[in-house]
């Protein structure tokens, strides 16, 4: 019995993980306890989507609802499947800035202790098992906002020749620059991914994720960006925009293209390995440009509301390199674009996503 254990099960990246590692044979076991739930709201709930995973994987998929910070539950779970787990997936995390401020205990201890919880279990119970960790381009705190950019009429965007034009690589700095409460918590757990692999010799990946999205996203306004744009205009809310005019700059990248990136990794891993993961220039937007084109996909006007001060950290442009995973891993090829993710977030939520009168 071949074993894949995915934390955060029921997000967007883990349930996305789930099935296809369910796909390719293995029995998933999944951990996840609806803390998204708690930090976001009832909207934000995964519960539905650990339903669904239940209800289409059967017997293929066995889901514990335990919290990544419970040492003894963990270590449960890693003795009962030992050896037979060939892959770790750790994708449970507090994701927002704004949240984070609130109560840094609880996100430090969710985003650093956590991932240390599930390393040092792979470390006594499988010690050979690749990990792969869910990190942030956040960790690069806000010197990418030291950039020099051009203002475009829709986007800030560098100029063409500019290094990172095509995409920020992982030689960018992440000293002596704002990060955040959220930030600080996941450089933690990244530097002790990579430690891991180096001090212990596991085989651990980590992927600097830029906005990572899909139909399964519980979209909410603190966490997901096109997703919840998307629901903002469906729905006809009121969507704030924070800072920038607007014109900030993302990648986003669907999570089928990252689960297949963390498929290549499965059949040849390496340790400590560092990359950046985006939709690059492949797959980019500004917020007013995502408006534009949410409008022409629904018929619906955007609704908005311009907030003058910027998130803490927030960047005004990130398109990340993904060059660095392509030459090791020749073979991924990302197929989604930032119109054709938009479209599915769209055609899969238009019966559920309606204005409430």
């Amino acid at each position: 019995m071949a074993v894949a254990l995915v934390t955060g099960s029921g997000g967007l990246i883990g349930s996305e993980a789930v099935r296809h590692f369910a796909g390719l044979g293995l029995d998933v076991v999944g951990i996840d306890n609806d803390m998204r739930q708690e930090f976001f709201g009832a909207e934000a709930s995964t519960a539905w989507n650990v339903r669904q995973l239940a209800a289409d994987l059967g017997k293929a998929y066995s889901h514990h609802g335990i919290d990544i910070r419970d040492r003894a539950a963990l270590s449960k779970i890693f003795k009962r499947y030992g050896r037979d787990i060939a892959l770790v997936i750790h994708t449970a995390a507090q994701p927002s800035h704004d949240w984070a401020v609130r109560d840094p205990f609880t996100d430090f201890d969710v985003n650093a202790v956590g991932t240390l919880n599930i390393l040092q279990n792979v470390r006594e119970h499988c010690i050979e098992t690749p990990v792969i960790h869910c990190s942030t381009n956040k960790v690069y705190g806000d010197r990418p906002n030291l950039l020099p950019y051009v203002e475009l009429e829709t986007r800030w965007e560098l100029e063409p020749g500019h290094p990172y034009y095509d995409g920020i690589t992982e030689d960018m700095s992440i000293d002596q620059c704002l990060h955040s409460v959220f930030g600080a918590s996941k450089v933690a757990a990244d530097v002790m991914v990579q430690e891991y692999g180096r001090y212990f010799g596991m085989r651990t990946a980590l992927f600097r994720g830029g906005t990572l999205t899909g139909p399964a996203h519980s979209a909410t306004e603190l966490h997901g960006f096109l997703g919840y744009l998307m629901r903002a205009n469906m729905e006809q809310r009121t969507y704030r925009m924070y800072g920038y005019k607007g014109k900030q700059v993302r990648d986003a990248i669907h999570s089928h293209d990252v689960v297949a990136a963390f498929e290549a990794f499965f059949r040849s891993p390496r340790s400590a390995a560092v990359y950046n993961l985006g939709g690059g220039r492949h797959s980019h937007t500004s917020m007013l440009e995502a408006f534009g084109l949410a409008e022409k996909i629904t018929g619906k006007q955007m609704k908005t509301e311009y907030v003058a001060e910027n998130r803490v950290g927030d960047h005004i442009w990130w398109v990340g390199s993904n060059a660095a995973f392509q030459a090791d891993y020749p073979q991924w090829k990302q197929v989604y674009d930032v119109p054709m993710i938009c479209q599915e977030i769209y055609e899969a939520n238009v019966e559920r996503w309606v204005p409430h009168s």
